[in-house]
């Protein structure tokens, strides 16, 4: 699994240098809209049914990153100017949606 080398806040984007070298560049309003958290994405009960993610189609224009903890060997938890705080990016997906926004 690949690691993070090194991170910084680029005016409105998050840099990351992984372990290996290669860079992801996300822009932070796009990192709050792809947040893996319940609260943004929402949670299926037991039927497979949608019963949260209200903020799935919400516009999060001008959200910034003001900060990040690591979460174990695996992820990051990033915290955000309009409070959000609960998504746990793997590193998987980090690389993910880099290569989705590229």
């Amino acid at each position: 699994m690949t690691g993070i080398a090194n991170i910084q806040l680029i005016n409105d984007e998050v840099a990351i240098q992984w372990q290996d070298k290669s860079e992801s560049y996300y822009k932070m309003d796009r990192l709050r809209a792809l947040s893996p958290s319940a609260e943004t994405q929402g949670e299926r009960d037991l039927l497979g049914q949608q019963i949260s993610g209200d903020e799935m189609d919400k516009d999060f224009s001008g959200v910034t990153v003001t900060g990040w903890v690591p979460v174990g060997g695996y992820g990051l938890q990033f915290h955000f100017s309009d409070g959000h705080k609960t998504g746990i990016y793997t590193f998987d997906y980090l690389l993910k949606i880099a290569e989705n926004e590229s």
